[in-house]
């Protein structure tokens, strides 16, 4: 199908070009969403009547994203999630967690703009981008942690599992020198009382 595109969209093409879509595409997101019109004769010529007012529209919304691009670009934030030893989490941080713990940041971003390629299932520090226009994109950080101590570790760059690896290896030394000193204390014990 021949649509005419009201604004950019990723991949398809720029405002006003007349570009062919599949069906579906146009019929499930194009047309509903408002991004597109049909290519007849009678929609091209209103959409060069409507033209001015979408670029004006256009250019206006570009504005504002790119102010609040200026706040939002390099900012990070923490969520916290239960995860086992290996720092696999139990479950996954979606585009919805991470819109709700921008929105308590103090910034007004939708799911829908946070692009996740794949769910995120590890502790640590992940980079992730944000459109807010289909010509401004920006990058947060959003640091997934057990806790906000680890959450404050990772964010200095250390290495959360290898420590806890440590602590434990650490407590398994302290739990044999315990147990040896036991031992050695019994057999001590038994050589008196013979």
């Amino acid at each position: 199908m021949d649509v005419i595109l009201l604004e950019r969209v990723a991949k398809v093409g720029q405002m006003g070009e007349v570009v062919k879509v599949r069906d579906g595409f146009a019929r499930n997101f194009l047309l509903p969403s408002g991004k597109a019109l049909r290519a007849t004769k009678d929609n091209r010529s209103k959409f060069e009547q409507m033209k001015v007012q979408l670029e004006a529209r256009n250019l206006e919304l570009k504005t504002e994203a790119e102010a609040v691009g200026a706040t939002l670009n390099g900012t990070s934030v923490v969520i916290i999630r239960q995860a086992g030893e290996s720092g696999q989490l139990y479950g996954s941080v979606s585009t919805r967690d991470v819109a709700d713990a921008l929105v308590k940041a103090g910034f007004t971003v939708g799911r829908q703009q946070i692009v996740l390629n794949h769910p995120i299932k590890t502790i640590g520090i992940h980079a992730l981008p944000v459109t807010l226009h289909p010509e401004v994109e920006v990058k947060i950080s959003v640091n997934v942690a057990r806790s906000a101590e680890e959450a404050e570790r990772l964010a200095r760059g250390e290495d959360v599992t290898a420590r806890r690896d440590q602590d434990e290896d650490e407590d398994d030394v302290v739990a044999e020198e315990v147990a040896e000193d036991e031992s050695e204390a019994e057999a001590e014990g038994e050589e008196t009382e013979a």
